[in-house]
């Protein structure tokens, strides 16, 4: 499969998909699926990361499949997990029968018993696949090791069956808000793309597009206080998605101007934390003076 015939392609697909790309990110998207490799997205939480891989999905009809990182994800949540409790019934039913030992254990190692994850999942597939490996600066260390054979060889080992090779190579994309470092040995294997806050322009784009109804004026306004917000030191700055969400709620209200009032009202929107809201109107009220 050709996921993308070019960076203006994959500009265009994606726009269509509802994903206004940049440059760096149309032309990286295009390339991840031209030389299969790997695309490693890193950037500050909310800047859509994790919407770029469901936009690539969309744009080209493939699957989604995401693994979601976690503090304590392991080789059983990631890749495959033998399922016990039917290994246990299939052993306890055996014992009436004239099978050895030998025999059951084999029996009980085949794929009846075996528990498909996200990472396997994603290999066996063969129809079109987009394989999101979502905020894995989350996971431990040691789960790095986990994805290594997948994103080199887009394989996987079980001991039990051997190694179990992709079909239709899935395009892989693995995000994370630079919470910790990753190791050497991913990046190594991995395309690189940053994404950040748009710029006011893009993001204005974003605003129209996105909320129907959005008066001109009203989006330049969300737009530079949303600006004005994520220059202050935040425990939690506005995504774009926040700010689109804002845009929306002030839709809905009939408002057609973002005055002092209106953001007293409705910051709660777009900042999640009562000593953001604090100083966000604080400084917002003093600008405005």
């Amino acid at each position: 499969m050709t996921w993308f015939d070019s960076a203006a392609d994959a500009d265009k697909r994606l726009a269509d998909a509802g994903y206004l790309a940049d440059p760096a990110t149309a032309t990286t998207t295009y390339l991840a699926g031209a030389l299969e490799k790997p695309l490693l997205v890193e950037g500050p939480a909310g800047v859509g990361k994790t919407e770029l891989a469901k936009a690539i999905a969309r744009a080209t009809g493939a699957e989604l499949i995401r693994l979601q990182c976690y503090e304590g994800l392991d080789e059983a949540r990631a890749l495959y997990e033998w399922n016990y409790k039917k290994q246990l019934l299939r052993i306890q039913a055996s014992q009436g029968d004239d099978q050895t030992w030998s025999e059951t254990h084999d029996d009980i190692l085949t794929e009846e018993f075996l528990l498909s994850r996200p990472l396997l999942t994603a290999i066996r597939r063969e129809q079109p696949t987009v394989l999101l490996i979502d905020e894995v600066d989350k996971t431990d260390v040691e789960v790095e090791g986990l994805l290594l054979e997948v994103l080199s060889d887009f394989q996987v080992t079980i001991p039990e069956l051997g190694t179990i090779e992709a079909v239709r190579r899935p395009l892989v994309l693995l995000t994370s808000n630079a919470t910790r470092e990753l190791s050497e040995a991913v990046r190594r294997r991995c395309l690189y793309l940053h994404i950040d806050y748009p710029d006011a322009a893009r993001e204005h784009q974003i605003l129209v597009g996105q909320v129907p109804g959005i008066e001109d004026k009203l989006a330049l306004q969300i737009v530079e206080t949303v600006t004005r917000l994520r220059a202050l030191e935040l425990r939690k700055a506005p995504s774009i998605a926040e700010s689109v969400d804002w845009a929306r709620t002030l839709v809905a209200l009939g408002t057609g101007t973002l005055d002092a009032a209106t953001i007293d009202a409705t910051l709660g929107v777009v900042l999640k934390h009562s000593t953001d809201v604090d100083r966000a109107v604080r400084e917002l009220r003093l600008r405005q003076a």
